[in-house]
């Protein structure tokens, strides 16, 4: 074989090794001879238990505003203007033993808790020490914001809070500027601390059937990693253009190098 075809075989097999498919870079594929009528049906996400170093935001509405006032941090007119810092601040954080301390109410345990079960808890408290069921006691208990942090080949790195109870694995990657070129989206990375220790799980996002996942579905405090492709390790480029170029430029100089060596 002459020297010329073996380069250009090369340079072919080289252009088509480095560059990154579309198939790696398009979400929810059908996948292994999946019919396209197939509905796909998401995992309904299971309720989240709190865990130490959560903040609650808990209001609490009756008849009687003065009553009311006594159980709160904070004038509950600008409850509903609260920013990120504010509700972290006036909120309700978890502690070591799994407690939160509410005016007058004292401690409260809510370790390993729903948050309906929170509501329930507080609500019968009240109504059994300070309220009567003629006061209209209305209770509402939220986690101050859904947080979890994200890392790697993203947009933007870092937590992240979104102001909404369910957050998918999806949504979460868009709010943090989406998944760049170089970033393995058949192998994120979740890492979920659990009451028992922290579990670690890869899905793959270019399936359809993640929707099926029980990681698809984030829970408060997860941390998601997207790990690079091999392309950029290489740093032969992202794209045809960019190999070519990366190719014609080693040819160059490998070809100068020889020339300049021979004389």
């Amino acid at each position: 074989m002459s020297k010329p075809i073996f380069y250009l075989l090369l340079s072919i097999s080289v252009l088509f090794t480095s560059c990154i498919p579309s198939q790696d870079l398009i979400y929810l594929q059908k996948k292994d001879g999946a019919q396209l009528d197939t509905p796909i049906l998401a995992v309904v996400a299971k309720p989240y238990r709190l865990q130490t170093n959560d903040v609650l935001s808990i209001s609490i509405k009756a008849i009687d505003p003065k009553l009311v006032a006594i159980f709160s941090t904070t004038n509950q007119a600008e409850a509903g203007n609260k920013s990120e810092s504010g509700l972290y601040f006036d909120g309700f954080a978890v502690d070591d033993h799994g407690n939160i301390r509410m005016p007058i109410l004292g401690e409260i345990n809510v370790i390993g808790f729903t948050l309906e079960e929170v509501r329930t808890k507080i609500e019968t408290q009240l109504l059994a020490d300070y309220f009567n069921k003629e006061a209209n006691l209305f209770v509402t208990v939220k986690l101050a914001g859904f947080r979890y942090t994200i890392n790697g080949e993203v947009g933007s790195t870092g937590t992240k809070t979104l102001f909404q109870e369910h957050v998918t694995i999806l949504e979460a990657i868009a709010n943090s500027g989406d998944i760049s070129i170089t970033g393995n989206r058949k192998a994120v990375t979740i890492i979920r601390q659990t009451p028992t220790g922290s579990e670690m799980h890869d899905i793959d996002l270019t399936d359809i059937n993640v929707m099926r996942s029980p990681y698809f579905y984030l829970q408060p405090n997860d941390y998601i990693y997207v790990k690079p492709l091999r392309q950029k390790t290489w740093g032969t480029g992202k794209t045809g253009i960019e190999s070519l170029g990366t190719i014609i430029t080693l040819l160059s100089l490998a070809t100068t190098t020889f020339l300049l060596l021979k004389n």
